[in-house]
């Protein structure tokens, strides 16, 4: 599984074939397909949306909009996203779309009460923190500085100066092949 911008033939793709529980949840929140379609088109348009991709399909969508105070996240997906090897992929992928985000706590919610989507949240590293206008919180605390994706603890050294990326540099990979993380440097996106 990889995870890309989305595209709105990306999301039209998901909506064409969304899942029965993504739908529950959607009416579960007082809202229906259209209005969720609509959210995460906005987002979409906005840069704020990934694609999780499997082989040559897009099997989900997340986008995500910054406040005050945490991003919150909004999700659609096909059926054959829910399984064991993509909730892993996502505890990955999650701190990915937090980087971006400026490390604010991820906020998700739930409307529905399903033990498997308690214990999903809880394997990627979300907390619940309680009930929140008829949903449950589901919270990813922002990282400490040496953990997150692509930085590096700072020296003790007060005079110590920034790491600087090589001159000439437009953007760094960082992860395995397999796992390929784009970090964005002096503005511009690389792949």
């Amino acid at each position: 599984m990889r995870a890309r911008a989305a595209t709105v033939g990306d999301l039209e793709d998901v909506f064409r074939g969304l899942s029965k529980r993504m739908s529950d949840e959607y009416v579960a929140a007082g809202k229906d397909s259209k209005s969720a379609y609509d959210n995460l088109m906005m987002n979409l348009k906005e840069g704020r949306a990934h694609a999780l991709v499997e082989g040559d399909r897009t099997v989900a969508i997340i986008a995500w909009h910054e406040h005050a105070d945490a991003a919150d996240t909004l999700f659609a997906a096909r059926e054959d996203f829910f399984n064991a090897s993509t909730v892993r992929f996502c505890k990955r992928h999650i701190r990915h779309v937090q980087a971006l985000a400026g490390n604010l706590p991820i906020h998700s919610r739930s409307w529905l009460d399903r033990p498997e989507v308690t214990k999903w949240f809880r394997v990627i590293g979300y907390i619940d923190r309680g009930r929140e206008n008829g949903a449950t919180l589901f919270e990813l605390r922002r990282l400490p500085t040496a953990e997150r994706p692509g930085t590096m603890p700072t020296p003790p050294s007060s005079e110590a100066e920034p790491a600087r990326p090589p001159a000439g540099a437009e953007h760094l990979l960082v992860g395995t092949k397999r796992d390929r993380r784009l970090i964005v440097v002096a503005g511009r996106r690389g792949t």
